[in-house]
């Protein structure tokens, strides 16, 4: 079975879009109703409770009309449901619109918010926050950054003109700039230089990146400029200008010279893992600063900046 993807006319609940399950074109239906088929393929809820989703009305056909327990089975048939969903941890602090117009929306994302819904995180989400704010259903976003990371993040507002957005960042014609809080160098080190390596996942960590070895022969994939802007006692902000956009690069590029980001919770040792409670107290002072780009849409230059500023010097 395939999932395609959500038919606009469906309202999303709370910013959530509804799920959908899909059956192929088949000779013979082995299910009499649409209950037979929502309790066998996904028994996490019981007969039951299926059938109370559906006297509920969360339970629909493609043009969003209600699908009762005895309504037959067919091939081809799309069924859409919303789930009921967890308890989340709130993320105690608010996101901020930058910018908005028709084509786009670019928003300020605080520190522990992830961009998109994933494991323990759906409702406690940008996108979700958004799409729920906004009331825009094909909202998506064109990038991401790190949860645990603060800063700018561009969401494409038309479905169709989204794979126009996204070869931006995929050509990388796209420039982004980045600010850290991380300790002063201890050498003399000549500014702005430029880290090249390859990153590959750790085994060790999942969640985690490293750096590969000389010995392992792997041609660079991830670039950063670095400069040094300001120097504090033991502290100094750094800007990060990153030409690739690898998971983690800019944390494990700092990290690799001597310099890990205030508040990393990762690098350069494990102080919490990812499904440990968070410390809202002690963010990761990285920042989205900036993005500069030429609108393949409208023809505009645009350049945006973030309204947030670290907290760490």
């Amino acid at each position: 079975m395939t999932r395609p993807s959500r038919p606009a006319a469906l309202p999303l609940r709370d910013g959530v879009a509804p799920s959908c399950l899909a059956l192929p074109q088949m000779r013979h239906v082995p299910w009499r109703t649409v209950l037979d088929l929502l309790a066998e393929r996904l028994p996490r809820l019981s007969r039951a409770e299926w059938a109370a989703r559906m006297a509920a009305g969360d339970v629909v056909d493609e043009a969003g009309r209600a699908l009762a327990p005895d309504t037959p089975c067919r091939s081809g048939q799309r069924i859409h449901y919303w789930r009921s969903l967890p308890e989340e941890t709130p993320v105690p602090f608010r996101e901020a619109v930058v910018f908005r117009d028709a084509h786009l929306v670019v928003a300020d994302k605080p520190h522990f918010l992830p961009v998109t819904p994933g494991g323990r995180y759906v409702r406690e989400t940008l996108l979700v926050r958004l799409r729920a704010a906004l009331d825009l259903p094909e909202l998506s976003p064109l990038h991401r950054i790190d949860r645990e990371t603060a800063g700018l993040v561009v969401f494409s507002v038309r479905a169709a003109e989204r794979d126009a957005y996204q070869r931006l960042f995929r050509e990388r014609h796209i420039h982004k700039t980045y600010e850290a809080i991380a300790p002063a160098p201890r050498e003399a080190i000549a500014w702005p230089l430029t880290r090249r390596s390859h990153l590959r996942e750790d085994e060790a960590a999942f969640y985690r990146m490293r750096e590969a070895a000389a010995h392992e022969g792997r041609a660079p994939n991830a670039e950063t400029r670095i400069h040094l802007v300001e120097q504090h006692g033991a502290l100094a902000r750094y800007r990060l200008e990153p030409t690739t956009g690898q998971r983690h690069q800019l944390r494990v590029h700092m990290n690799a010279l001597g310099l890990p980001i205030v508040g990393d919770q990762f690098y350069p040792t494990v102080r919490r893992g990812p499904d440990e409670p968070e410390d809202f107290r002690e963010p990761l002072q990285l920042l989205a600063r900036a993005l500069t780009f030429t609108d393949p849409v409208t023809g505009q230059a645009r350049r945006f900046e973030s309204g947030l500023r670290l907290a760490g010097m």
